[in-house]
């Protein structure tokens, strides 16, 4: 019986599979994401979208720290480095798909422009996709074309930037309070000085 590395092989060629972990990745070009997930749908029967979300890739596989760890901290920072795989675009989208009555998973990867980052919604294919398109564009930014109510779901209505691009500040820009003598939420600048996410090093003295 042949399995379904070879089976999505056939169909959409070899270049376009990859397989790590026992886990096997579909790429597509943006263009065709609603093609390429109607024929998961219909002909490899993966019924259900478990999830879908974006990812930045603009620092994917760089590092400013050494990885070793031990019970009295970080062994030591040292230069950033490039990183070791680069994309040609920034942003992707991830659907998770699973084929109950086969009882197979896959992940369909797909590219966008950074400057554009619109890609066609799949909520016509799977309604479960409505609020996670929903989530990566408010946190994100990606644009889905024909989505029927595309609006912020996480962040407040005036709410500036994409919290999950990696560019955005980590305190944010904007805090809120309640004024009592207005009577009302108001927004002022953060307050807070910024703060480097860094672990702490420890060093021998």
């Amino acid at each position: 019986m042949i399995n379904l590395k070879e089976q999505l092989i056939e169909e959409f060629g070899v270049n376009s599979i990859a397989e790590n972990y026992n886990e096997i990745t579909l790429t597509v070009e943006s263009s065709s994401i609603v093609e390429t997930c109607l024929k998961l749908r219909d002909r490899f029967s993966f019924d259900i979208l478990i999830d879908l979300c974006g990812v930045d890739y603009s620092t994917f596989g760089s590092s400013d720290w050494q990885g070793s760890a031990s019970s009295t901290g970080f062994s030591r920072a040292r230069k950033k480095q490039e990183p070791k795989t680069k994309f040609s675009k920034r942003f992707a989208v991830v659907y998770h798909l699973l084929s109950v009555s086969n009882n197979n998973r896959v992940r369909v990867k797909s590219f966008v422009d950074e400057a554009e980052p619109i890609i066609n919604s799949v909520t016509g294919i799977w309604s479960s996709a409505d609020w996670y398109e929903r989530e990566a564009f408010d946190l994100m930014g990606i644009l889905f074309e024909n989505h029927t109510d595309l609006r912020r779901i996480l962040t407040d209505y005036g709410f500036k930037g994409h919290p999950l691009r990696k560019d955005f500040p980590l305190i944010g820009e904007v805090e809120m309070r309640y004024d009592e003598v207005l009577g009302r939420v108001v927004y002022e600048p953060v307050s807070i000085e910024p703060n480097i996410n860094v672990p702490r090093v420890i060093r021998d003295k």
